[in-house]
């Protein structure tokens, strides 16, 4: 290993001392973290409203503070935004990560701090590279650059502030030393129109010595199927023999994996993140499992709701001291952005609480429940996977919605799927899909059984690019923008159902 390496390893080993620490006393770090931000704002305007130098023990918080929706909680926000100081957090909050979410809101201005830049954002990346380090105590991608692909990323000012999307405001932000080891340069990285920086970022990596790879696997892939087809290779290792890792988040890999061992002679190394505007909440910590380190020590304090008990008037909010693995449950966040027992939409389920593992379940709002099936992202794309084996296909995008009940006629799932591959035989495809669903979902299975409450799902072929089309009319083009994968309304596959007519 070279120097580069050795100065590398040094500087990981101490983030990894850091890691071991918190997994070591998890509900001593959680506590700590919670109190150090109730320290922080406890002279905000939300501090002062809802007494935060009275609180003093976990349970006084959850008790007095409101566990709240991005609605709930969008008018401090929006003080925030026109250069108020101390609203929810103390000082003044120069930069907001503009996300679509799935809200009510059209889009949602998510407050990024000085900390939550430093202490969430950038350490999560240190802690990536740690574990990655720790796993691979050989590996000499600090010695390569890092390709990385954000979204449509300019940066807006309004009022006294800036917005924009949060890759856009973590590049503007990167230290120097950081930002020499990533390519493109922080002006292509920073385009706004998507087709052009795809070129501009195909003509500034295909002649560099590209070791990893970060990003969002949808448009990473739309990038590097661009830049084979350029450069004339068949396999990106032939381009970059040194490559060896996709650090990759935003959405599952699941639908993609196959997409990604096509265009590579050798086996990539795949590290899953869990990162949003509203923070990094975990990261891949072993080579045979997906499972996510719960990040603990992140400036973030964590609550998680039964999915059972979701929206009820019973709704329990527990602690890592309280959970249980094999259960769903929706995240709740506080956060050293300012965001105070906010309800982010996630839904995860923990894999192991020793150390604290989970794997992304789900969102939410993006499920299907229009008939008591309770079908989550999870067991779609588990299902999809298994449809793809038995008939050799591979898919590239989906979405699916219900048909709803018309006087006697019964519902059903309507989905609309892009094939890179199509399957040899659509009908059996159809007909796997639907088993496996009923095998991974019993709640599905029996709204399946004899077709009582639900008919066998409708699928359409999609042709290609469908859904590069529909998210481009949308604006919503690159980076973290993504395609909606179940809902329980007709918004998403509708418009799409016209769209491929």
């Amino acid at each position: 290993m070279g120097i580069v390496n050795k100065i590398m390893e040094v500087m990981m080993r101490s983030r990894m001392n850091v890691i071991e620490a918190s997994i070591k006393d998890p509900i001593g770090t959680q506590e700590r973290v919670l109190f150090e931000n109730i320290k922080k704002a406890k002279t905000t305007i939300y501090g002062k409203e809802f007494h935060f130098d009275e609180i003093k023990k976990v349970h006084k918080f959850q008790k007095r503070v409101p566990a709240v929706f991005y609605e709930d909680f969008q008018h401090y926000i929006e003080l925030a935004r026109k250069g108020e100081k101390d609203v929810t957090w103390h000082g003044k909050i120069k930069w907001f990560a503009k996300s679509s979410g799935t809200t009510n809101a059209k889009s949602k201005f998510i407050p990024i701090s000085k900390e939550s830049l430093e202490d969430c954002h950038y350490a999560a990346g240190k802690t990536m590279f740690a574990l990655y380090l720790n796993a691979f105590p050989e590996t000499e991608i600090f010695m390569c650059k890092n390709l990385r692909i954000g979204g449509s990323s300019e940066l807006y000012q309004k009022y006294d502030t800036r917005f924009g999307d949060l890759s856009a405001i973590l590049i503007d932000n990167l230290p120097f030393y950081a930002e020499m080891k990533n390519i493109p340069n922080r002006e292509i990285s920073l385009m706004s129109d998507w087709n052009l920086k795809m070129n501009a970022i195909i003509n500034a990596t295909k002649n560099e010595d590209v070791g990893s790879l970060t990003g969002v696997p949808s448009w990473m892939l739309v990038v590097l199927n661009k830049l084979l087809e350029e450069t004339g290779n068949n396999y990106l290792d032939e381009l970059w023999p040194n490559l060896e890792v996709f650090f990759h988040g935003g959405i599952s890999f699941k639908p993609y994996e196959e997409n990604y061992n096509l265009i590579t002679q050798k086996q990539l190394n795949y590290f899953e993140l869990y990162n949003a505007s509203e923070g990094f909440f975990g990261v891949q910590d072993q080579l045979h499992s997906k499972d996510l380190l719960l990040l603990l020590d992140n400036g973030i304090f964590y609550e998680f709701i039964p999915m059972e008990e979701f929206g009820s008037d019973k709704q329990r909010f527990l602690t890592i001291a309280e959970v249980e693995v094999g259960k769903n449950y929706a995240m709740v966040i506080t956060t050293n952005g300012g965001l105070w027992r906010y309800i982010i939409g996630d839904t995860v389920r923990f894999t192991s609480t020793d150390p604290h593992r989970i794997v992304v379940s789900g969102r939410t709002k993006h499920y299907i429940n229009a008939f008591g099936e309770e079908l989550v992202i999870e067991n779609a794309e588990e299902a999809l996977k298994i449809a793809c084996e038995r008939t050799n296909a591979r898919v590239s995008e989906y979405t699916a919605g219900p048909v709803f009940m018309q006087q006697k006629e019964k519902g059903a799932h309507e989905w609309m799927i892009e094939f890179d591959q199509e399957p040899e035989n659509f009908e059996l495809f159809i007909s796997v899909l639907d088993q496996s669903l009923q095998n991974i979902n019993s709640d599905y299975e029996a709204k399946r059984f004899n077709n009582m409450t639900l008919n066998p799902p409708v699928v359409h072929k999609a042709r290609k690019k469908l859904f590069v089309e529909w998210m481009a009319s949308r604006g919503k083009l690159g980076g973290q923008n993504k395609v909606p994968r179940l809902s329980n309304t007709r918004e998403f596959i509708d418009p799409l159902i016209e769209l491929n007519k």
